[in-house]
């Protein structure tokens, strides 16, 4: 693994504060797309049941609140920034019209999207930015981003945590890393292939 995205490195080299910044960027920032925040997460779970780390209940409410302050900070760069973004003749991101229908579904399932994108590498940080572009509602989408903060920052870290205490996760904490690496890039996977997919049916 390189060592750049390596989650124990990374939390050894810039410890708690490092965390949160990077918890930050990847769910606000354009950015931090590439960064990875699930693994992070459950590393620092493992590290605070080994006592190598801020204690737990410091975890979860800092790292909570960077995802939260990051995805807040997202969704007003989309606002300000997105439309002139996407907007930009050639662009190779995100189409004019791919705005309005990203408006439209979030006017329909906006409080699920913004829970559940914070489970999904990439669209986490995409889709809070897509939501300032679309002009979500700013205490609708503070308000759910605040729930699916907690749940996926509380919950994968909890999990670390708790499996921290079996001796045999404890004795190979390395292997659960990379499977949880993984496991958390498998979405980008998928859905990489059905774009590719549905990119050859259409040409």
């Amino acid at each position: 693994m390189s060592a750049f995205l390596d989650p124990t490195q990374l939390i050894d080299t810039f410890g708690l504060p490092g965390l949160m910044a990077i918890l930050f960027a990847e769910c606000g920032l354009l950015v931090g797309f590439f960064l990875p925040g699930d693994s992070l997460l459950f590393t620092a779970g493992l590290l605070a049941a080994g006592g190598l780390i801020a204690p737990l209940g410091w975890l979860l409410v800092l790292l909570p609140l960077a995802a939260v302050a990051g995805n807040l900070v997202g969704w007003w760069i989309g606002r300000a920034a997105g439309p002139a973004v996407f907007e930009r003749p050639g662009s190779r991101l995100v189409k004019p019209h791919h705005v309005e229908r990203a408006r439209a579904f979030f006017e329909r399932n906006g409080a699920r999207t913004v829970v559940l994108a914070r489970f999904v590498p990439v669209v986490r940080t995409l889709a809070t930015v897509m939501a300032g572009a679309a002009r979500m509602d700013f205490r609708r989408f503070a308000l759910h981003s605040a729930v699916g903060g907690a749940l996926w920052a509380g919950g994968v870290t909890l999990l670390g945590f708790w499996l921290g205490q079996v001796s045999v996760v404890r004795d190979h904490v390395e292997l659960f890393i990379v499977g949880i690496v993984a496991l958390s890039l498998l979405p980008v996977v998928r859905e990489a292939l059905r774009a590719r997919r549905s990119s050859g049916s259409t040409g």
